[in-house]
C-alpha cells in the first residue's frame, strides 16, 4: 500500500526538491497539494470527515516510506496525520467544520505550557508552546493548558486542550534545528484569547466514532507513528552511504587495499541489523493490533511489546548509521550530500522523547 501511495516517480520528484526546500525551510506548495490531494494529512480522519481512514499498521508503513523518501516529509506527515486522532474528541459541530476542509491540519503541542481561566461561554487562554510541525500551513492548532483555579491550588492540576484558529496565534519561527529543516516546527503563542467550550475537548473522553484507532493508547500510538519515520530515515541513510562508497573503489583500493571491502561490509551490517529491528517493530505492531481489534483492547503486556519494539528499532536505526559513519570518508560530511541529509534528520527524529525516554524507562 505504501508504495502504491508514494510511488517511485513522486519519491524521485520529492528528492530532485530536498534540498531546495531545507534552504527554505519550508515544503513546496506542489508537495502540500499532493499531500492534500491523496489526504495523507487525514489518515486517522474518519470518511464522515472526508477522511482517509487508516488502520495503524498500514500508516506505519506509509510513514516509513515516506521518511525514506524525504525525512521532512516523513516527519510532517507523522505528525500532521496523527492530529486526526482529535477528530472523535472534539465537539462534533467543530470537528465537522475542522475535518472536512480538504487542507485540514493540526500543528501543536501535548505539553501544558499554557494557562486558561474559565469565563461565561469558554475559557481565556495564554501560552507558548515549541516544536510545532506544519506551524505556517495549519488550518487550526491543538494545546494543552492548566485550568487556572481560584483560591487554593491543592490536588492535581486540571488540564483541558484547547483548539485555537490561526488568527489567534503569533508564530515565532525558531526552527533551526540542524535536521527536519522543512517542517516549520516553530514556537507558537497565545496571548489572552477567547475559546468557546465547543473548541476544548479531553482526549480521554469516550471516541465518537467506532474506528479501532481512536482507543488506541496514544503514547503507544505515537511511538507507532515515529518509529517508523526513523527507520525510514535510517535505512535511506545506510543506501546513500553506499552510494559514497562505490564511486571511491579504484581510489582506495590504491591506497588501502582493505579499505572498500571493510566499508562495504560495515554498511552491510548495519543494515542487517536494521532490518531485523524492523522485522521485529512490524510484527509486534501488526500481531498487538490484530489482537486488539478482535479483543477491544490493548493489554498492558502489548502495550509493553509495542513501545520496546519501536524503541528498540529507532535505537538501532541510530547505532547502524554509527556503525556505517566512520568507514564513508570525507564526503559524508558535506551538507549537500543526501547522506549527510539523511543523517541530520534521523538523529531529529530519533531526539522524540517518545522514542528516547520511554526505552530507557523500559530497560
Amino acid at each position: 500500500m505504501a508504495e502504491r501511495i508514494i510511488p517511485e516517480a513522486v519519491v524521485s520528484r520529492i528528492r530532485a526538491d530536498a534540498f531546495r526546500m531545507e534552504a527554505a525551510g519550508a515544503s513546496t506548495p506542489a508537495l502540500l497539494e499532493w499531500i492534500y490531494e491523496e489526504r495523507l494529512f487525514k489518515l486517522f480522519v474518519p470518511d464522515e470527515l472526508e477522511g482517509r481512514m487508516t488502520p495503524l499498521p498500514e500508516a506505519a508503513r506509509i510513514f516509513e516510506r515516506a521518511a525514506w523518501a524525504d525525512g521532512s516529509l516523513g516527519w510532517l506527515l507523522a505528525i500532521g496525520a496523527g492530529g486526526g486522532f482529535f477528530s472523535a474528541t472534539l465537539p462534533e459541530a467543530e470537528a465537522q467544520r475542522l475535518f472536512t476542509d480538504r487542507r485540514a491540519l493540526i500543528a501543536g503541542s501535548g505539553h501544558p505550557s499554557g494557562r486558561a481561566k474559565r469565563v461565561p461561554g469558554g475559557y481565556v487562554a495564554s501560552g507558548r508552546w515549541k516544536y510545532c510541525s506544519g506551524s505556517t500551513f495549519a488550518t487550526f492548532f491543538t494545546a494543552n493548558c492548566i485550568i487556572a483555579r481560584d483560591g487554593a491550588e491543592d490536588g492535581e492540576p486540571e488540564i483541558r486542550s484547547f483548539a485555537f484558529m490561526p488568527a489567534q496565534v503569533a508564530i515565532e519561527r525558531d526552527w533551526k534545528a540542524f535536521g527536519l529543516q522543512a517542517t516549520e516546527s516553530h514556537t507558537i503563542v497565545v496571548r489572552d484569547v477567547f475559546v468557546p467550550d465547543a473548541l476544548t475537548f479531553d482526549i480521554r473522553t469516550e471516541p465518537r466514532y467506532d474506528d479501532p484507532v481512536y482507543r488506541y493508547p496514544f503514547l503507544p500510538f505515537a511511538q507507532v507513528s515515529f518509529a517508523p519515520v526513523v527507520i525510514g530515515l535510517g535505512r535511506r541513510f545506510l543506501e546513500e552511504a553506499r552510494e559514497l562508497v562505490l564511486p571511491r573503489q579504484a581510489e582506495w583500493t590504491a591506497s588501502n587495499p582493505a579499505r572498500f571491502e571493510r566499508a562495504l561490509a560495515a554498511i552491510a551490517s548495519a543494515a542487517e541489523r536494521l532490518e531485523a529491528a524492523s522485522a521485529v517493530f512490524y510484527e509486534t505492531v501488526d500481531s498487538t493490533w490484530a489482537a486488539y481489534v478482535g479483543e477491544g483492547a490493548l493489554a498492558e503486556e502489548a502495550s509493553m511489546q509495542v513501545s520496546l519494539a519501536s524503541c528498540e528499532a529507532a535505537r538501532t536505526a541510530v547505532e547502524a548509521a554509527h556503525a556505517a559513519f566512520p568507514h564513508l570518508g570525507m564526503s559524508v560530511l558535506m551538507e549537500d550530500r543526501p547522506a549527510n541529509k539523511a543523517w541530520r534528520d534521523l538523529h531529529t527524529a530519533a531526539q522524540h522523547s517518545v522514542l528516547g525516554e520511554t526505552a530507557q524507562q523500559a530497560g
